[in-house]
């Protein structure tokens, strides 16, 4: 079962530990996009996915959120679940944001979480799993 995520929950542990809990953050949504997405050709080991982030100072973390923003949009639309952004969508949310004192970069991020929220709830109900209707106060990881 996929979990969903609480936006308001990644952003404080994020601001907490400084960062760290961002790249547990890359790694699980990555593994989790592997396993909703299957063998799609964007395939990408969590590991190194954060290894490339940390080497690259989180450059890598923009083109991460545009591949698998990418890799949702072409998934809802495969299965008509709703989502109006995709990948340039959260590239150009994170490039503000590196403009503006990351300020923009939330929004990125809280639209590319409910998205997966979206996607993760479809994937579950497709695999058999109930799963609660997500709220805005929820505090699942």
């Amino acid at each position: 079962m996929i979990q969903t995520r609480n936006f308001v929950t990644i952003l404080i542990l994020n601001l907490v530990t400084c960062g760290i809990y961002g790249l547990y953050y890359m790694y699980t949504v990555t593994q989790d996009m592997n396993t909703m997405v299957g063998n799609d050709g964007h395939h990408i080991d969590p590991s190194i996915a954060v290894l490339l982030n940390v080497v690259t100072c989180g450059f890598y973390g923009w083109y991460w959120y545009y591949e698998q923003g990418n890799r949702m949009k072409a998934l809802c639309d495969r299965n008509n679940i709703p989502c109006e952004e995709n990948g340039t969508t959260y590239l150009i949310w994170m490039l503000i944001g590196g403009l503006v004192c990351g300020v923009a970069s939330w929004i990125g991020m809280y639209l590319f979480i409910k998205n997966l929220n979206n996607l993760s709830a479809a994937y579950n109900r497709s695999m058999g799993a109930y799963q609660a209707p997500v709220e805005e106060g929820n505090v699942n990881l």
